[in-house]
C-alpha cells in the first residue's frame, strides 16, 4: 500500500511563495511519475504540474513560470515551490503518484490534500 503525505501548506499573502511537500511510502517511488493537483472550492480537481521518473516536467498554463516541480528519489519525497501566488491559486493542494499526465485518471494513490490559502 502506498501512502502520500503532503506538507507545507498555509496562508500567505499574494505575491509570496510557499513550498509544498510530499513524502511517498514504498521503495518504488522512483519509477513512477509523480503529479500535483487542486481543487478550489466549488470547483473539479485541475492538474498543477507533473514530473516523470526521469525528471521530465510538465505544467499547467496557469502556473508556468511562477511554479516548480522537482523530485528527491533518494528521500521519495516531491516538492512544489509555488512563487508570485494568486489569490486564484487558494485551494485544496494534492499529490498523486502515477504515469505521466495532466488527467486524474492517470493517477492511482493519492494524498490527503494540504490548503494553500492567498489573501488579497
Amino acid at each position: 500500500q502506498v501512502q502520500l503525505v503532503e506538507s507545507g501548506g498555509g496562508l500567505v499573502q499574494a505575491g509570496g511563495s510557499l513550498r509544498l511537500s510530499c513524502a511517498a511510502s514504498g521503495r518504488t517511488f522512483r519509477n513512477y511519475a509523480m503529479g500535483w493537483f487542486r481543487q478550489a472550492p466549488g470547483k473539479e480537481r485541475e492538474f498543477v504540474a507533473a514530473i516523470s521518473s526521469s525528471g521530465s516536467t510538465d505544467y499547467a498554463d496557469s502556473v508556468k513560470g511562477r511554479f516548480t516541480i522537482s523530485r528527491t528519489n533518494a528521500k521519495n519525497t516531491v516538492f512544489l515551490q509555488m512563487n508570485s501566488l494568486k489569490p486564484e491559486d487558494t485551494a485544496v493542494y494534492y499529490c498523486a503518484r502515477g504515469a505521466m499526465g495532466a488527467m486524474t485518471e492517470q493517477y492511482d494513490y493519492w494524498g490527503q490534500g494540504t490548503q494553500v490559502t492567498v489573501s488579497s
